[in-house]
């Protein structure tokens, strides 16, 4: 169901987001080699926690940690674990949910660890620069599918692919709301947006091939089936008549 916000809502939700800035500016500090995975976990959780409000992902459908961790090949939904070390060169997408007195907020950043090529460098820059070519002319009357096709006609061009199974999404009083959010389609289709909807922005763009596949073992790990780097970058935004307000920037 397609929910309007509130505004004491849109103020727990931009409360929500000041806490997930403070997480992701301190994790630019935080993020080098010789760190695991399960260290940004906790790193992350104890600054969430710490300011009265709890990790939206921590057992969400099962999910056992409180942040994403998502190096290399791994798209999304990558499990924090004390066994994957992060060395010179990796890149690494931390995906964070804020739940703030019951609303949420959802975003994701791809970090560098140490230097890294530059193909991963420009990877990074063209996934997030998609995300902001998607918002420019963003508000309330346009489609959904103007989303999407902004950012595959920015993305494809430069010889990057989209993933096109996983979507951003509607967000609110729980993490997953309508609509669906594709990083391709049609300009001029799909619902249109209205003013108070909160979603959530998010292209996942791979280096090599499009092609997924999700681990067998623990059910959520989903990499590039090629083995190519894949980058991931996020924020949960307003819709107003003018524009967008980004909640989490």
């Amino acid at each position: 169901m397609i929910t309007i916000k509130t505004e004491e809502q849109l103020n727990l939700m931009r409360a929500s987001g000041k806490i997930m800035k403070e997480v992701f500016e301190r994790l630019a500090d935080y993020i080098k080699p010789g760190i695991t995975t399960k260290d940004i976990d906790k790193f992350a959780n104890k600054i969430i926690v710490s300011r009265g409000a709890k990790p939206s992902f921590l057992h969400y459908m099962g999910f056992p940690a409180s942040v994403c961790t998502s190096v290399n090949d791994v798209i999304v939904h990558g499990i924090p674990s004390n066994d994957v070390v992060l060395k010179e060169g990796d890149i690494v997408g931390v995906d964070v949910g804020v739940n703030y007195h019951g609303i949420h907020t959802d975003a994701c950043r791809t970090y560098p660890v140490g230097k890294i090529s530059e193909q991963a460098r420009k990877l990074i820059e063209v996934t997030q620069n998609s995300f902001f070519e998607a918002i420019k002319h963003l508000k309330a009357g346009s489609r959904v599918g103007d989303i999407g096709a902004t950012i595959q006609s920015y993305v494809e061009p430069k010889g990057y692919t989209l993933v096109r199974e996983m979507q951003g999404h509607g967000i609110g009083t729980t993490v997953h709301e309508d609509p669906g959010i594709p990083n391709y389609g049609k300009a001029g289709t799909g619902v249109i947006l209205r003013k108070g909807m909160c979603i959530c922005i998010e292209p996942m763009v791979n280096a090599g091939e499009r092609y997924i596949d999700i681990s067998h073992e623990d059910g959520w790990t989903c990499r590039t089936r090629d083995g190519s780097l894949s980058a991931h970058y996020e924020n949960t935004l307003l819709i107003t008549d003018e524009g967008v307000e980004i909640m989490t920037l």
